[in-house]
């Protein structure tokens, strides 16, 4: 009578059929069935980019650990997931390194033809494009030219509220996941122009080793924030000397893009509503308040998306519209200095210290209307460097 099977020899089996599973998964799932709702019609577009879904294997051989990853390919909506096959991708870049352009819309991308001109003068291999569009909103005209197919699977976002940063690290996690090449992760709006030329801004970001995302300590409105979901409720893991403000758009490396979407530590008070509407700006302070805390010499402490401020106190910047679009106003916006973080940390002294000025990269806010203007002077000023 034959013996039994022992547990090694299950194991084995079990190893063996494990990638069949795997080929046998991703081939009926490579072709997703996507819904069509009218109020959705985003939704409708193909995705490109492939979500991995599937555990890892591990085990020893004479002390020799070995990893398996068996990825298989869906259009997964939970975030869970994404987030966590997204921190396992390589903290090293394959070459040639990339950049991955992440656009947050609720809107037709206004400056399409502008920003199609960029990318047509740019080397195909070196950048990524994907846009996180509200599924809520209607986009007609729907993306086109550079921008078709670029939609990754996205939900509502919602002023005042956790979604921004959800949303946000959604574009992160998929940019990961989607391309080992990507090395440089720069978030932009739909009311965002490019102020150079794609090769200014890949020499600019590629060779850096350090984020750029403002951070500031000692806002005038720090505490409101801090107490927007009530008073205490970051503690312990956010206490008010570690909270920190910043800019909503940051360019982020591949090291910092896995630190956020793997980060369940500071999310997990982030994203608990706000008690206080109006302190409650979550995009502008969860991204510099988790860099601050784990890295912050990994950090240049300013934004390269420029942005006027001046005498404004409704959580809006000041727009700019098409009778103010000119050569003199894309010149002087090259010419703003950032500013770089606190004056005791960082601050004023940061270009002093460095040996160097960074430039401004994008700008925000504009007007749709505007869009006639810039292209006026696209080829001769904005992407001539």
């Amino acid at each position: 009578m034959p013996s039994p099977p022992n547990p090694l020899s299950l194991f084995c089996l079990l190893l063996l059929c494990f990638p069949l599973a795997v080929f046998f998964t991703a081939t009926t799932n490579s072709k997703p069935n996507v819904s069509q709702t009218p109020d959705a019609p985003i939704l409708n577009i193909p995705i490109p980019t492939a979500i991995v879904a599937q555990s890892v294997a591990f085990f020893d051989v004479h002390r020799n650990r070995k990893n398996f990853h068996r990825y298989v390919l869906s259009r997964t909506e939970d975030d869970d997931v994404l987030f966590r096959v997204a921190s396992r991708v390589k903290t090293k870049p394959k070459s040639p390194r990339k950049i991955a352009f992440l656009f947050l819309t609720t809107t037709p991308l206004p400056f399409a033809p502008l920003w199609e001109a960029y990318f047509n003068q740019a080397p195909k291999n070196l950048f990524n494009i994907y846009v996180h569009a509200d599924p809520r909103f209607s986009y007609d005209p729907p993306f086109a030219g550079v921008f078709f197919d670029r939609i990754i699977p996205s939900k509502h976002t919602m002023r005042y509220s956790p979604t921004l940063i959800s949303a946000a690290r959604r574009l992160l996690a998929h940019a990961l996941i989607d391309d080992p090449s990507n090395y440089m992760f720069a978030l932009l709006s739909a009311a965002c122009i490019p102020l150079h030329s794609f090769n200014f801004t890949y020499s600019t970001l590629i060779p850096s080793a350090k984020s750029f995302i403002e951070i500031l300590k000692h806002e005038e409105w720090t505490y409101d924030r801090w107490a927007a979901r009530g008073p205490e409720v970051m503690l312990p893991e956010v206490k008010l000397e570690d909270f920190r403000m910043g800019s909503q758009f940051w360019a982020l490396t591949r090291k910092h893009a896995r630190l956020v979407v793997n980060d369940q530590k500071l999310w997990s008070k982030f994203k608990l509503p706000c008690v206080c509407k109006y302190t409650c700006y979550p995009e502008e302070n969860y991204f510099p308040t988790l860099l601050s805390m784990w890295d912050p010499k990994g950090c240049v402490p300013a934004t390269l998306t420029h942005v006027d401020w001046t005498g404004r106190d409704d959580g809006h910047p000041r727009t700019y519209n098409a009778s103010e679009v000119g050569p003199e106003l894309i010149e002087s916006m090259r010419n703003r200095r950032p500013r770089y973080g606190d004056e005791e940390i960082n601050g004023s002294d940061w270009r002093l210290n460095n040996g160097r000025q960074d430039p401004f990269l994008f700008a925000r806010k504009f007007a749709p209307d505007a869009l006639q203007p810039l292209m006026s002077i696209a080829g001769g000023v904005i992407l001539r460097d």
